[in-house]
């Protein structure tokens, strides 16, 4: 995969699905479904969105292929579609929510290059590690 700057097919696909995340409503929900699946009625009591609106952005999201649903019965649930839309919303959280949108990056993205095991670093900076 070439990085976004060699690329301008790429580029094009990134910057419009950045337009999918780009409306609040639409990263409330996304953000409320990162801690798992929820019906339309749980997201509208969470969200505050309202009925009309929220049905239309929860169409918007399935269209733009961020959710997945599921019926059972009369409801229907949602849930973030895959890893990459899990990583894009914890990401826009890093970076706009509160706290160190530093740490929380490399702790989302890379876990295992900080866990401390038997008093071992692990990562590519374990060399300059002074104890």
């Amino acid at each position: 995969m070439k990085t976004l700057w060699q690329s301008r097919a790429q580029a094009d696909v990134a910057a419009d699905k950045l337009r999918k995340f780009a409306q609040p409503q639409r990263l409330m929900i996304l953000s409320l479904l990162l801690d798992g699946e929820k019906s339309v009625t749980e997201i509208d009591m969470a969200s505050g969105i309202g009925q009309p609106a929220l049905s239309q952005q929860l169409a918007e999201l399935r269209k733009a292929e961020l959710v997945t649903t599921r019926r059972q019965a009369k409801q229907v649930y949602y849930s973030l579609a895959d890893e990459s839309v899990i990583l894009c919303v914890r990401s826009i959280e890093a970076v706009f929510g509160a706290g160190d949108p530093e740490r929380a990056l490399l702790n989302m993205v890379r876990p295992e290059a900080r866990s401390e095991r038997n008093g071992i670093v692990r990562g590519a900076a374990n060399f300059a590690r002074i104890r």
